[in-house]
């Protein structure tokens, strides 16, 4: 079965064919980074605007580079939600009418569903059970993954998630939208142990994160600097460096505790801020320690992309489940109130 993946939740148009036969055979993305780096944040009509311009042309090219035609696509999977009402419906209203045009099923994937089973794509893939760490955007969440559908939300973050507290640091910090990777770059020239940043709520019980008052201490401490008059290079560098670790430190505490608490072994971590090179490597070194294995996607797969979209529509069309005669999208939307599947994937 050939699966079209669509992706339109948020800045990032993602168009993807998988075959559950033979894997990934083509994929495209469209980022929309240029048309939203002046306001310093996505702007939702000027995302939705951008998706009804890129996204059939990008299904073409999808199509052109597998070799194939839109009568070799058997079903369409496309972003149902969580996201931008507005940039969800560009993508489940052309779904849709492809897939009436076409003769096809159609399914609304959750767009979180997509992020968690991204490592998938890969050769080396987790078997479940297993805990996964999602850091995509507006979301950090810590799950545990007994099969697809059968979640279990062990934790997540009361207010800032990790990456709008990387796009927050950097617009303190005078950098470009989005910030993590600024941020990430920025902290590579900072001086070790110059600042000690807090790790929030590790000293507590539960596995929930919350970043806004580490947010909340860089401002001060880039005020208190300013004091001394303008900030250096240097300056500038030492904040993102101890933001950075104070950021990851806490994601890697919280991971260890939830292997540990549920008793497992073997990690996902998925979503933009899975691609930080500092939280990959502490977490490998950490969890290396108690015998546990980390799974990542690739890097092309960390941020939106229309593959994870295919691959999680394809595990669940082929449980026979798809759409009903009406499009729905879902803003907001539990990622435990999707049903189980009851066959192997």
């Amino acid at each position: 079965m050939n699966v079209l993946g669509i992706e339109t939740s948020c800045d990032e148009t993602g168009i993807a064919l998988y075959s559950t036969d033979r894997g990934l055979l083509a994929h495209a993305l469209y980022s929309q980074i240029e048309v939203h780096r002046e306001y310093g944040g996505v702007v939702p009509e000027l995302a939705s605007r951008d998706h009804v311009r890129k996204t059939l042309p990008l299904i073409d090219e999808v199509l052109a580079g597998a070799d194939l035609g839109a009568k070799d696509v058997d079903a369409i999977a496309y972003t149902a939600g969580p996201g931008l009402v507005g940039a969800l419906m560009v993508g489940a209203t052309l779904a849709r009418g492809l897939a009436l045009g076409w003769g096809v099923p159609a399914l609304g994937v959750h767009h979180m569903e997509g992020h968690l089973l991204a490592p998938m794509l890969e050769e080396e893939r987790p078997e479940f059970p297993f805990v996964a760490l999602l850091v995509s955007g507006g979301h950090t969440q810590l799950v545990r993954v007994d099969g697809i559908g059968m979640y279990k939300l062990l934790g997540e973050s009361v207010d800032d998630a990790a990456g709008e507290a990387f796009d927050k640091a950097a617009k303190m910090l005078g950098l470009p939208y989005p910030g993590g990777p600024h941020v990430a770059r920025l902290a590579e020239g900072g001086t070790k142990d110059r600042f000690e940043f807090p790790r929030p709520m590790v000293n507590r019980p539960g596995l929930d994160f919350s970043f806004s008052g580490l947010k909340t201490h860089t401002l001060t401490t880039i005020r208190s600097l300013e004091g001394d008059g303008e900030l250096s290079e240097q300056d500038r560098a030492d904040v993102a460096r101890a933001f950075e670790e104070a950021v990851v430190s806490t994601l890697v505490i919280k991971c260890r505790r939830a292997l540990e608490q549920e008793n497992l072994s073997r990690l996902v971590m998925a979503g933009g801020v899975s691609a930080n090179r500092k939280l990959r490597q502490q977490l490998a070194n950490t969890l290396s320690k108690q015998g546990a294995e980390v799974f990542y996607p690739g890097l092309a797969f960390c941020t939106d992309n229309g593959a994870m979209i295919a691959y999680a529509g394809a595990q669940r069309l082929a449980a026979g489940q798809c759409d009903g005669p009406d499009v729905q999208v879902r803003p907001r939307w539990p990622m435990t109130d999707l049903p189980a599947l009851t066959v192997a994937s």
